[in-house]
């Protein structure tokens, strides 16, 4: 697999994206997941994280455009979930619990 991270796209990203990615900045220790309710991936990594003892806040992306739009931003105009959005403005796409917990330590 590639490197997950993804930059966040901020000198491409509309001001009206740029916006909304600030409505869902996450908290040091919780990042905010974008997911969709029909997502296997996103099912498999909610599971993953809550056996870990990972927080996070959930946001689907088809019931928040703005948040479909924050996805597309970070993942190359590709609505790709799961993503997870963290407090440095970092991304990570379609990630392991175990990189999950290793980018919340980083931020510790």
């Amino acid at each position: 697999m590639a490197d997950a991270t993804v930059a966040r796209g901020n000198s491409t990203a509309p001001a009206p994206v740029l916006a909304s990615m600030s409505t869902y900045q996450a908290e040091p220790d919780r990042p905010t997941m974008f997911t969709t309710t029909w997502c296997g991936y996103c099912a498999r990594l909610k599971n993953q994280l809550k056996r870990a003892g990972i927080a996070y806040t959930e946001v689907d992306i088809e019931a928040h455009p703005d948040a479909a739009d924050v996805v597309a931003a970070v993942n190359g105009g590709n609505q790709t979930v799961p993503t997870l959005l963290f407090s440095d403005g970092s991304a990570m796409t379609n990630p392991s619990a175990s990189q999950v917990d290793a980018k919340l330590a980083e931020l510790r």
